[in-house]
C-alpha cells in the first residue's frame, strides 16, 4: 500500500529539507526533472579541496523527492563528489535493481526502500542526487 512509502519517517524527512535557497557564486548549477510526475529539483554547489563546501537546493517535488532532498541536504556538506556518486548509484541500485540499501554517509536513504515496489515513484526519489551529480560533473569539467 501507499502507506508503506508515505510512512512517518519519510514524511518527517520531507517536512524538514535543509539548505533550501541559493548560494553566492556557485561553481555549478543543475536541474533534474521527472516528466512522469512533474517534480523538479535544482541544485547549486561549490567544491574546494575535494569536498563539497557549499550547497543549496530548490525542491518542487512530491514527498518522496522532498525526503530524498532532505537526506541529501543533511549530509552533503563535507562529502566528497565520490561519496555523492556512490550514494546515487546505491539509491539507483536499491530502487531499480533490487539492490541492498545504501550505506555510508547517506545511509538514511535506506528509509526510502519501500519505494522500490512503486516504479512510478523512482524518478522523483532520485532527482536531488541526479541533479547534484550533474552539477559535480560540471565542476570537474571546468577544472579539467
Amino acid at each position: 500500500m501507499l502507506d508503506d512509502i508515505y510512512n512517518t519517517k519519510i514524511l518527517e524527512f520531507a517536512g524538514n529539507i535543509p539548505l533550501l535557497g541559493h548560494i553566492d557564486n556557485p561553481q555549478a548549477q543543475a536541474k533534474a526533472h521527472s516528466r512522469l510526475c512533474g517534480s523538479t529539483v535544482s541544485v547549486e554547489v561549490c567544491v574546494a579541496n575535494g569536498l563539497i563546501t557549499s550547497f543549496a537546493q530548490d525542491v518542487k517535488a512530491c514527498a518522496l523527492g522532498q525526503a530524498s532532498a532532505s537526506i541529501l541536504g543533511q549530509h552533503v556538506i563535507g562529502a566528497t563528489p565520490a561519496e555523492v556518486r556512490e550514494a546515487y548509484a546505491q539509491l539507483h541500485a536499491m530502487l531499480k535493481d533490487n539492490g541492498p540499501v545504501p550505506t555510508g554517509r547517506f545511509a538514511d536513504l535506506s528509509f526510502l526502500e519501500p519505494v522500490r515496489d512503486y516504479k512510478a515513484r523512482h524518478a522523483s526519489t532520485m532527482l536531488a542526487f541526479e541533479a547534484l551529480v550533474k552539477a559535480l560533473d560540471d565542476v570537474e569539467a571546468a577544472v579539467a
